[in-house]
């Protein structure tokens, strides 16, 4: 008899966290952790000197409590806490990390911020390291599968509310917590879970991913302590999943559980933009390097039509952004930025791009078509012109999306290109090296020493 996934819910995902053997777990899933966290710790060195980053380091610490824990390109060090937010928040703040592509949570930032964190306090070594996040992702993107799309499309950001119960769960498997325990973790995680999509394009998008890690982290120290919580934080009457949920699908956090892991449905952006915008960019720019384009842009374009899921124009539309930090959730700039520049890297999503007259005036001749049979990493961008016939390209899967996946020798080339303002390249083959050899090592902290930056002189 196949058992009601709504009993007992809490109790068996605790259960579960508790009593998984990391000797059960595939090797191609062990891979994928692995090109997870080597994701993160680049686009962790992207983030690390933002404007944003900056100002949040700088108003942390004059309330740090010590100075335990490293900074992912930064020479600054923290307490372990306030290290979980601010390497998280680095790592979200180009919209360039991982994106799970059935609820768009990027879940590898908040579990892995705050285990990093906490092993520079408690020893931690590469395998349980990788157990960990591996339960951490497993347990956020169940419960994101159970509530989307309604949670995401009422304007929660996912990343963040089911972030801190991952960030939770990882940690409490490392502080080795009875399920009794991580119950009352995922109690007290639950009750932290917020972020508005309202945030994103502006600076306070990133803080709720950061509280996600420090939250998720600081809910599991405190059930080691045995700081109690509700008996049915995910599936009690007004928990998290009724909450958050509009008609929850519950028997998404149960069925395979141990058997199917999540984070093969992770993917790995090229582009540093939403993820729906990850199929727009790469039309435009097969269609930019096409033989007389720049001229016909310039002189004879009349309308551009991006056809894809509804989700596109939800999140994207967003024309006459002003910050390059809002044009990354903009469809406007990136499909005229991408076509005009024929390229679409950190300095195309700039301050400075946004403000060329050229790029705003073509982003005005953009209109979207609503087609619900398109995935999230499929688009069809089709050029209008005066006197010339249209031309289009559609995309089927995005490169980066999960069936059309970087190559690890991509996610190493995007690590050296984002990390190279901070390591010079015999440091991040260092890292990147340590990371593919992680089950080796006797305490991951390591790898927080070699991603810190020595101190910079004026």
């Amino acid at each position: 008899m196949k058992q009601d996934p709504t009993t007992q819910l809490s109790s068996r995902v605790c259960d579960f966290v508790a009593s998984a053997q990391w000797t059960d777990v595939p090797v191609d899933v062990r891979h994928e952790l692995k090109r997870s966290l080597l994701n993160y710790f680049a686009v962790g060195f992207a983030g690390a000197t933002d404007p944003s980053i900056e100002i949040v380091v700088n108003t942390l610490s004059a309330f740090a409590a010590n100075a335990q824990a490293g900074l992912i390109g930064r020479s600054e060090r923290t307490d372990v806490l306030n290290a979980a937010a601010l390497n998280a928040m680095s790592a979200n703040v180009f919209d360039f990390d991982d994106t799970h592509e059935r609820t768009v949570i990027h879940p590898t930032g908040p579990v892995a911020a705050a285990l990093l964190a906490h092993a520079q306090l408690q020893p931690l070594d590469g395998a349980d390291f990788l157990h960990a996040l591996l339960l951490g992702i497993e347990i956020e993107c169940r419960v994101g599968n159970a509530i989307s799309p309604r949670h995401y499309a009422r304007g929660w950001h996912i990343t963040s509310t089911c972030g801190v119960l991952g960030a939770a769960m990882a940690v409490g498997r490392v502080l080795q917590l009875t399920p009794q325990q991580l119950k009352w973790a995922l109690g007290s995680a639950s009750n932290q879970a917020c972020g508005l999509v309202e945030t994103l394009g502006t600076m306070a998008k990133s803080t709720s991913v950061g509280n996600a890690a420090r939250n998720g982290l600081l809910s599991a120290l405190l059930a080691a302590r045995n700081f109690t919580g509700p008996e049915q934080p995910l599936e009690g009457q007004r928990g998290f999943l009724q909450v958050m949920g509009e008609s929850p699908d519950l028997s998404c956090i149960t069925e395979g559980l141990g058997q199917h892991w999540e984070v093969q449905g992770n993917s790995y952006k090229p582009y540093p933009c939403g993820v729906v915008l990850n199929p727009v960019i790469e039309a435009c720019l097969e269609l930019a390097h096409q033989e007389g384009m720049q001229q016909l842009l310039h002189t004879e374009l009349v309308a551009i039509e991006l056809t894809g899921h509804p989700l596109l124009r939800q999140r994207t539309d967003r024309p006459a952004v002003t910050t390059g930090r809002a044009s990354q959730v903009s469809a406007q700039h990136a499909v005229a930025a991408s076509l005009l520049k024929g390229r679409a890297g950190l300095a195309e999503f700039s301050d400075a791009v946004v403000q060329d007259p050229a790029v705003r005036a073509l982003g005005q001749c953009l209109h979207f078509i609503d087609d619900a049979s398109y995935g999230i990493d499929a688009a069809k961008v089709t050029l209008q012109f005066k006197n010339h016939a249209s031309v289009s390209r559609h995309i089927a899967h995005a490169r980066g999306s999960v069936k059309h996946p970087l190559s690890d020798a991509e996610i190493e080339e995007k690590f050296l290109s984002l990390s190279s303002a901070h390591l010079n390249p015999s440091q991040a083959q260092t890292l990147i090296d340590a990371i593919w050899q992680i089950e080796t090592m006797p305490n991951v902290a390591a790898l927080m020493q070699m991603a810190q930056v020595s101190p910079r002189h004026p």
